[in-house]
Formats: structure tokens, C-alpha cells, sequence
């Protein structure tokens, strides 16, 4: 696998995740449960987002002292591009999360402790899937094709997708195949996933929620991690630019909680997103689409998405005000 990744590069990522996930986990607001205010939640989201473009500023550094310019200004792109690609997937994956915690009735204060564990359990998952692809893609250059076959054919299906109804969701299969397999407490005992009765082991609902968490992520990451090695198939940026947006869900989570209603039109934003780089991955032996291009057009998407989202919310509160 060709990686601009050095034993130093390396060395010097884990050691700013590792201090970041410290902070992220343990650091905000660990007395009062966890949770945080719009404004903390804010705060905190754009100094995670400061630190990426740091440490992709760092990189491009790095890389221009070492590998030219020429090869600086493309990783550093690249990465920009797959943070920003991984950063918009994740909302989607923030409302599941909070779907869960609002169909289990999950108190703020035990919400911490599963987002904490949820965090972790997605760095190792995605890490092992990261490297798994890149392996494939390596050992395999169709499964481009195939990746960019499936991302065009889940865009088209997210915009085209009617609002699910997640009233029942104590009867998916999934959660009764998971009930149907382990002793399970019928009300929450505190922060515990594990608690005794009469001698017993018994998982809490809480267990299961954060079950049901690592399943959303590694069902999300089925479509991030081929978006992003449209981008490049680089194992380091494709793992960097992944973890750092990860390390920044638990204040994304805070911040959207109340607002996460507003944000109707996000999934024909990130259908959009998610066809134009499925087409990337399946013209790119006819066409090579600069990563300059596949950025500003990202970026762009999103952007006018977020507005179109402002103009319908400014309207529905019009009509309201009628």
C-alpha cells in the first residue's frame, strides 16, 4: 500500500488523537453528566474542526520539506476533502443517535457514558475497516468500480427514501434477535450496562443502546469509507482524515439535539454528495477528477443545501406565525 506515512507521521497522529480523545472523553463537562449547552456544543465543534485544519496544515508542512510542494498540496487537499466528506456522512449517523436515546427514554445524564464508549468502539471499527479496504483496493483496483456502483446506487436511494417511522423500533428484528439472546433488565440501572440479580448477569437497556450505536456506525461507515477513497487511496489520509471527524461526534451530538428537525433537506445534500463521488469512482479511467474539484464541489453541495434548508425553515415558521 503507498502511503505518504512516515513512522514519524504516524507516531506524531497518534500521539494528537490520543490527547484529543482524552480531552473529548473526559474533559467536557464530566460533572455534570456529560451533557452541554448549544453554545458549549459550538465552541467545542470548531475547536475540533480548528484542529484538523491544524494538523492538515501540519501535514502539508511536513510534506512540502519532504516531498515537494506539488505532493504536499495534494495530501493536504485530500485530506481537507475526506474530513469534510466524513464530517457531513456523520450527521446522518448523530441522528440515529439521537432516534435511539429518544426511543429508550436515555436521560441526558446516562447518555454520556454510551457517546464515550460509542466513540471509542467507532476508532477501532473504522481503523480495522480502513485498513481492510485498503488492503482490497490494493490487492483488487475493481472494487473501485464496485464502491463507486454502491455509493451511486445509496444516493439514489436516500433521496428518493421516505421518512421512516421509528415508532416501532422495539420490533425490528434486530433488537428481538438481540433481546432474544441475552437476560436483560427492563429499566436502566444508572451508568451500568452489566447488573446481578439473584446470583445472575443481566444486561441494562443501556448495554443495548450502545449496542445498537457501534451497528449504526459500522452501517454508515459501509458508506463513508468508500466516499473518502474516491479521494485517495492513501491509508494514512483516509485514517486520519475518518478519526478526526469522529473525535468531534459527542459535541456535533450536543449541538444538533435540539435543532436536529431543522435540518429536513441534509439528506438530498448528502445523496447528492454521495452520486457525484460514486460517478467519480466509475469514470476515473476515462476522466480523473482533480481533488480541488471533487473539494470546491463537496463544499459547494453542501452549502447550498444548508441554505435551501434556511429558506424552507424561514417559510414553515411563516406559515406558522399565520
Amino acid at each position: 500500500m503507498n502511503t505518504v506515512g512516515t513512522p514519524l507521521l504516524w507516531g506524531s497522529f497518534i500521539v494528537v488523537v490520543a490527547i484529543m480523545l482524552l480531552i473529548d472523553l473526559y474533559g467536557q463537562n464530566k460533572k455534570k453528566g456529560g451533557a452541554m449547552s448549544f453554545r458549549q456544543a459550538a465552541a467545542w465543534s470548531l475547536i475540533w474542526v480548528s484542529l484538523s485544519l491544524l494538523f492538515a496544515l501540519g501535514l502539508w508542512w511536513y510534506l512540502k520539506g519532504t516531498a515537494g510542494q506539488q505532493v504536499a498540496d495534494t495530501q493536504a487537499l485530500a485530506f481537507i476533502t475526506g474530513y469534510l466528506i466524513e464530517k457531513a456522512l456523520a450527521v446522518d449517523n448523530v441522528f440515529v443517535w439521537l432516534m435511539l436515546f429518544s426511543y429508550f427514554s436515555v436521560p441526558v445524564a446516562l447518555q454520556r457514558r454510551v457517546l464515550v464508549y460509542g466513540v471509542m468502539g467507532a476508532i477501532v471499527l473504522r481503523t480495522i475497516m480502513i485498513f481492510a479496504g485498503s488492503w482490497l483496493i490494493s490487492e483488487f483496483d475493481w472494487i473501485l468500480y464496485v464502491f463507486g456502483a454502491f455509493l451511486l446506487f445509496t444516493g439514489i436511494k436516500m433521496a428518493l427514501a421516505k421518512e421512516d417511522d421509528d415508532s416501532d423500533i422495539g420490533n425490528k428484528p434486530m433488537i428481538k434477535w438481540i433481546r432474544s439472546r441475552m437476560r436483560m433488565t427492563d429499566t436502566m440501572e444508572g451508568e451500568r450496562f452489566f447488573t446481578r440479580r439473584n446470583g445472575l448477569l443481566y444486561a441494562t437497556p443501556l448495554f443495548l443502546v450502545l449496542i445498537l450505536v457501534e451497528i449504526s456506525d459500522v452501517i454508515f461507515a459501509v458508506d463513508s469509507i468508500p466516499a473518502i477513497f474516491a479521494v485517495t487511496t492513501d491509508p494514512f489520509i483516509v485514517l486520519t482524515s475518518n478519526l478526526f471527524a469522529i473525535l468531534g461526534l459527542r459535541a456535533m451530538y450536543f449541538l444538533l439535539v435540539n435543532v436536529a428537525e431543522r435540518f429536513s433537506m441534509l439528506k438530498y445534500g448528502l445523496a447528492i454528495i454521495l452520486a457525484f463521488i460514486g460517478v467519480k469512482m466509475l469514470i476515473v479511467d476515462f476522466y480523473h477528477i482533480p481533488i480541488a474539484i471533487s473539494l470546491g464541489t463537496v463544499g459547494g453541495i453542501l452549502l447550498i443545501t444548508l441554505v435551501i434548508n434556511a429558506w424552507v425553515n424561514y417559510r414553515h415558521d411563516k406559515r406558522l406565525e399565520q
